[in-house]
């Protein structure tokens, strides 16, 4: 299982982004679509207060939205 975890929708542009991003940084992720896993989705609000994607998550740690000085220091680069 990833470290990472990418919560997202197919039609959120800054979703592709994050997700772009990590794949050039060769991170490995587990993409998480809210739009078809309710729970998921819950599970994400629960977490952060948030409802907006994408969340990216490692451990107690999340970056809401795409914030590429964020991601970098969450993913350690």
């Amino acid at each position: 299982m990833a470290e990472i975890k990418v919560y997202s929708t197919p039609a959120c542009p800054y979703c592709e982004k994050v997700k772009n991003f990590l794949k050039e940084h060769e991170i490995e992720f587990e993409e998480i679509n809210v739009a078809e896993d309710r729970q998921k989705a819950i599970e994400m609000v629960k977490k952060t207060g948030q409802m907006k994607v994408p969340v990216t998550e490692k451990g107690e740690n999340f970056v809401i939205g795409f914030d590429e000085e964020k991601l970098k220091h969450l993913i350690g680069i």
